[in-house]
């Protein structure tokens, strides 16, 4: 969001647990910031060269290291219980499309879905294609702007019957900052048999994921959004992957995970995820023997707090400006991430975005493919909202940078 920083300034937490050589961030401004580990980590695939997986010579046996590392780095991440539980793909808009194609061989006309009007078009699109595709009828779960933005769970109920095949939901709203209640959701659609399909792009970054718990039949991650490569990561439980048919060439593995992953893997992407997820865990480890998953929870928790204070400072101080509008939950009792929707009198979104972008404030102005939820407020053919999001390296001096920056522009048009 701000030009790139030097996390030593951050918060006591990371300054007590990050070394020297994790303090600088690449990726140029106004991009995800990058430990410095996640760049080495992929250089060094890259230099000293890796060929496909299964071979029997080094280079191979080095890709199927790298794969085996990723797969159970991710496993820590999400609490999967088996790492071929975990695949990886482009994206992870390509694995839902695949997941999708998958599932809705199992359809029948008549059968149902639901999907919602939180989420990132990526959770829409495939399944409404498959459903039209396969003449199964689409049910719309509607979130609540005059309570804080939250999901209608009352009328989920209501919405989901003994045809109903799938509920597809977000964990977190990358639009609004919402986030959804998944066990609720889980809990209901497995009443009627439904299978669930998370989409946690959003919330990696800012929560602990935790499938189990969740108990989840699907859930879908980005490891760009968590400060890794632009690789998509995939969770299903395995009786559901391996039962499944999967769209793939001949010689490709029958079984899970490879089933599930096209073509060749961008290895030295895999190794830049588990660097990742070691950063993560870098945040809240304890003893040199602390077992990855505990580490990454107790970094995760550090991460929330810190987070939660720069939110609730925004909203604090953002509420107070003349001529600004802020869409998402604004109450503490709402579970949020730090990303607000914005809007600013009298100036079009792209044009708030260039303004901010002026003074080395970066946001998105748009949809931000959360097509339905812009939509849903009536934003949508007036050029949508602001996007402004925090995360764990920004600091309060940027925060007021912000604050600052909208004050004079909603001053300017009121």
């Amino acid at each position: 969001m701000f030009d790139p920083i030097d996390v030593r300034s951050l918060f006591p937490a990371l300054e007590r647990t990050l070394g020297g050589e994790l303090v600088a961030y690449l990726d140029g401004p106004g991009g995800t910031q990058t430990p410095r580990a996640v760049s080495t980590a992929m250089t060094e695939v890259l230099d000293q060269g890796v060929s496909n997986t299964g071979g029997r010579f080094a280079a191979s046996r080095y890709a199927d290291e790298i794969t085996a590392s990723a797969r159970s780095a991710v496993a820590d991440l999400i609490n999967a219980a088996n790492p071929n539980e975990v695949a990886f793909g482009q994206n992870m808009t390509s694995l839902t499309f695949a997941i999708s194609r998958a599932l809705a061989r199992t359809w029948r006309a008549g059968d149902e879905i639901i999907v919602t009007r939180l989420d990132h078009d990526a959770n829409i699109a495939p399944w409404a294609v498959a459903a039209e595709e396969r003449g199964v009828t689409v049910r719309w779960l509607d979130f609540l702007p005059e309570q804080d933005y939250v999901p209608d769970y009352s009328s989920l109920e209501r919405l989901l019957t003994p045809r109903t095949r799938l509920v597809a939901v977000t964990h977190a709203s990358n639009a609004l900052g919402t986030v959804v209640d998944v066990t609720r959701v889980t809990d209901a659609a497995h009443s009627v048999g439904a299978h669930v399909f998370v989409d946690a792009v959003h919330y990696a970054p800012h929560g602990l994921l935790d499938v189990q718990a969740l108990d989840c039949d699907f859930l879908v991650a980005s490891a760009y959004k968590f400060f890794g490569p632009h690789t998509g990561i995939l969770y299903g439980r395995h009786e559901l992957l391996a039962e499944l048919e999967a769209y793939k060439v001949r010689p490709a593995p029958p079984d899970p995970p490879g089933k599930w992953e096209t073509g060749t893997q961008s290895f030295e992407s895999l190794a830049g995820v588990t660097a990742a997820v070691d950063y993560l865990t870098s945040l809240g480890v304890g003893a040199a023997d602390t077992p990855r998953r505990k580490a990454l929870a107790a970094g995760m928790e550090a991460i929330g707090v810190y987070e939660r204070t720069l939110a609730e400072a925004f909203l604090a101080e953002v509420s107070n400006l003349p001529g600004v509008t802020v869409y998402g939950p604004t109450r503490k009792d709402t579970s949020r991430t730090p990303t607000f929707a914005v809007a600013v009198d009298g100036l079009p979104p792209v044009e708030v975005q260039r303004r901010l972008g002026e003074r080395g404030i970066f946001v998105w102005a748009g949809h931000y493919y959360a097509v339905e939820v812009m939509q849903r407020l009536g934003v949508l053919q007036s050029g949508g909202l602001v996007r402004i999001g925090f995360v764990h390296y920004n600091t309060r001096e940027e925060l007021a940078r912000l604050v600052g920056a909208l004050e004079e522009l909603g001053t300017a048009r009121s």
